[in-house]
């Protein structure tokens, strides 16, 4: 069962996930069948904490991870609507910990950014 913020409880429903990503994932080139994986994720991950009520905020939660790794943009998109972003400084901040996540995993990352804001540089 998910709990919802108004007090209700309603059973989970793997569809409510793929509806609610879809959108974020509109014009992103992302699979029906990707969707349906992802959604199938958060239904395991969800339901190995073994309860029988979790929070809709943790099924918010559990989306997060599996679409940041399947679409970045999708994934800003979500959570810019999940977390309530209200000015640029979040955007900002989420990006910045996109870009450190990936300096962490891409030896290239670095001189690819680098790259990028000169290219950004010439443009303005």
């Amino acid at each position: 069962m998910v709990g919802k913020r108004s007090g209700a409880t309603e059973p989970f429903n793997r569809d409510k996930i793929v509806n609610g990503v879809r959108r974020a994932c509109q014009g992103r080139p992302v699979t029906e069948d990707q969707l349906a994986v992802l959604a199938q994720r958060v239904e395991e991950s969800i339901r190995a904490r073994g309860l029988g009520e979790v929070p809709s905020h943790e099924v918010g939660l559990a989306i997060l991870g599996p679409l940041r790794a399947l679409d970045e943009v999708a994934y800003l998109r979500f959570a810019s609507v999940y977390r309530g972003f209200e000015s640029l400084d979040d955007f900002e901040a989420e990006i910045a910990a996109l870009r450190a996540k990936h300096q962490g995993e891409d030896p290239w990352h670095a001189a690819k950014a680098e790259l990028a804001g000169t290219w950004s540089s010439e443009q303005q």
